[in-house]
């Protein structure tokens, strides 16, 4: 059997967070389909080391200069090469030692690597939304370009590419992306003004790191998804829909011309959506838990709430008026984010944060990807001076 499936190297970027961990398990499950090639962490220099001398990497990548040493003398008595750095970070994507790239790091920081990998015709395992949702039409032209294969890693994505799968030649009339409604689904803005942090961090049904699930709460998640949608699988934003779907079973749903939906499955487990991508075309046996139909549990489903959840609809006037509008929204919620989990700003403050950063930053139409690196400074710049960070 093992014949059948080459070994796939895979350079895990972000190995040290949640889709990175549990990439890792999947291939530790798979020892004859897949090794850690690369590992990259940005700051957490003890997971890196530990995963280093686990997997025996080629290369490991510390994105903080400050800890190279200390990595480095921690391997020094194995084979494993040490870099640290940004820039290092783009010129391992751009190496020749591994098959696949899965792209795990959290936030802008990713696009620069992603880029690299897509130029060097590597496939990708796209974990990180933020990559499209800032230069979807860069990076999606990279790949057509230098044929590269992008298999999405998020959960509602990868239903909709499995849905899609032999439909190539069929038209999509619109897709429905799901969504828990996350942990205040319901609640009103008078609860969400007070809302802490640890409270926010709580999902009732998927386990993920503090950026998503932050996401999730606002349901800005969502809106990132909506945009990566429109890129990954060349919508039109009308196309687009979004479902509350508090029991997360159902991971998102395409309707073709004809009426038909099809439905993607199954428990919520980040590792089936990463294993599909890294296995892909074929489909791995795993001891994952299994979703049993007669355990009297009801799929129910919902509108979202956007009055309460304003965030969706700044996030949908991004996707309908495109250009660096995307990338503003994203820069000032990752800003917004990262103040409210350090207890900075209120809950319901990011919302009005990322409103007013939209408003302040020119507009472009066709931005090139410099451009869009400058907006993303300038909202960032702007949100964080808005706060007094």
């Amino acid at each position: 059997m093992s014949n059948s499936f080459p070994q796939k190297r895979i350079a895990l970027f972000g190995s040290t967070g949640s889709v990175g961990t549990q990439a890792l398990e999947v291939i530790a499950s798979n020892p004859d389909k897949f090794t850690a090639e690369v590992l990259t962490a940005f700051s957490n220099d003890e997971l890196l080391i530990k995963q280093a001398l686990q997997f025996r990497p080629n290369i490991v990548v510390i994105g903080d200069d400050k800890k190279y040493q200390k990595v480095k003398a921690a391997l020094a008595a194995t084979d494993v090469k040490v870099f640290a750095g940004e820039q290092a970070l783009e010129e391992v994507a751009a190496m020749d030692c591994y098959d696949m790239m899965v792209a795990a790091i959290v936030g802008f920081a990713g696009l620069r690597p992603t880029l690299k990998a897509l130029e060097s015709g590597k496939a990708v395992g796209l974990a990180n939304k933020e990559t499209l949702v800032v230069a979807g039409d860069i990076v999606m032209q990279k790949a057509v370009e230098h044929r590269a294969p992008v298999i999405p890693v998020d959960s509602e994505h990868s239903a909709i590419f499995q849905c899609l799968v032999g439909e190539t030649r069929n038209r999509i009339e619109k897709i429905v992306l799901t969504a828990s409604g996350g942990p205040f689904l319901g609640k009103k803005p008078n609860y969400l003004v007070n809302v802490k942090r640890d409270h926010a961090l709580q999902h009732p049904n998927w386990n993920m790191g503090a950026k998503i699930t932050i996401d999730s709460a606002t349901l800005m998640n969502k809106g990132l998804e909506m945009i990566e949608a429109k890129w990954l699988f060349n919508l039109r934003p009308e196309q687009i829909n979004v479902l509350v779907h508090p029991q997360s079973i159902i991971h998102s749903m395409v309707q073709f011309e004809d009426g038909s939906i099809k439905a993607q499955m199954g428990l919520p487990d980040m590792k089936l959506p990463i294993q599909y991508a890294m296995a892909f075309p074929s489909r791995i046996p795993n001891d994952f838990p299994r979703y049993d139909f007669r355990k009297p549990s009801q799929l129910t489903f919902e509108e979202p709430d956007t009055k309460t959840f304003r965030n969706l609809i700044l996030a949908t006037d991004a996707l309908f008026k495109g250009g660096n509008l995307p990338c503003v929204l994203n820069a000032a919620n990752e800003i917004a984010v990262y103040a409210f989990l350090r207890n900075r700003i209120s809950f319901l403050d990011m919302t009005d944060l990322i409103e007013k950063t939209m408003e302040a930053i020119p507009f472009i139409e066709h931005p090139t990807l410099d451009e869009y690196f400058e907006s993303d400074a300038e909202a960032r710049n702007f949100a964080a001076s808005a706060i007094k960070l």
